[in-house]
């Protein structure tokens, strides 16, 4: 395995590689591929040149993203090896998270200041901007106390306000804010 992949594996122990292809762990390779394909013509920095700096820096910044999940979720032995250490880990956690959710996925509820989502019993997940701000802050000042690299995603876990289902709700920390991207 060379270096490179490598390093992914490490940080994909901490980024949900399925959720940055916007894909799920049961989609195919060729699934994961018209994903790839499509977020790398999306922020592919050549595409970017107009655009302002900060803007153009961001989408780099995801474009390396895609490019690495997609390194190790195409290739068979690496992917297998990624879903075992991601089996591990939910398996350490006292929750049933059932899947990943983008906040950016998520529908802004401007009356009651949440984020919400369905979920598949017909019930909620819902998170307020408060716990969201709250969490990034937290992270940050962890981050800067252990010296961790800037820029990873960020998350909590919510659960359903029905059934005994919860998800991970994650967002990159360098996001607009809640009210300014979706009161637009």
């Amino acid at each position: 395995m060379s270096p490179g992949v490598l390093f992914g594996m490490c940080e994909a122990e901490k980024k949900d590689l399925y959720a940055v292809l916007g894909a799920s762990p049961s989609d195919s390779v060729q699934q994961l591929r018209h994903r790839y394909q499509q977020l790398a013509l999306q922020y592919h920095p050549d595409r970017l040149r107009g655009e302002c700096s900060s803007e153009a820096e961001s989408g780099v910044k995801t474009f390396l993203e895609v490019d690495a999940a997609w390194r190790i979720l195409s290739d068979q032995n690496t992917r297998r090896q990624y879903d075992l250490q991601r089996r591990a880990q939910e398996l350490k956690q006292d929750w049933p998270v059932d899947s990943t959710v983008c906040l950016e996925d998520m529908t802004w509820d401007q009356d009651e200041c949440v984020f919400t989502y369905c979920c598949r019993c017909g019930g909620g997940f819902s998170v307020s901007e408060e716990e969201v701000e709250e969490e990034t802050q937290r992270r940050q000042q962890d981050d800067e106390e252990e010296g961790t690299v800037e820029g990873q995603n960020r998350g909590v876990v919510v659960c359903c306000d029905t059934c005994s289902l919860s998800v991970y709700v994650t967002w990159s920390l360098h996001r607009k804010t809640p009210t300014s991207k979706w009161q637009q």
